[in-house]
């Protein structure tokens, strides 16, 4: 993964995108904010994207906050269907 402070770089758009086909670039703007530009070809990809966002895989490993747990015979009798 490169970084480029866009600020800092004279680079076209069609030059970010070329780079990006070969390695994730993280585009940092004058006030120390950074972006993601990616190639998006296929799901393996986006996998290691969300992989590389630690706030979004902390949330994904939090344990459920529900620890209630509800039988079919419940789940039915809560939908009004018959039971089977």
């Amino acid at each position: 993964m490169k970084t480029i402070d866009v600020e800092q770089t004279a680079i076209t758009l069609p030059e970010l995108l070329l780079l990006a086909t070969e390695d994730n670039l993280v585009l940092r703007d004058p006030n120390g904010k950074e972006f993601l530009l990616a190639e998006m070809d296929d799901f393996a990809a986006e996998v290691a994207l969300v992989r590389e966002q630690p706030e979004l895989m902390a949330f994904l490993q939090q344990p459920s906050r529900s620890s209630r747990r509800y039988s079919l015979n419940e789940v039915r009798a809560r939908l009004g269907l018959d039971a089977e």
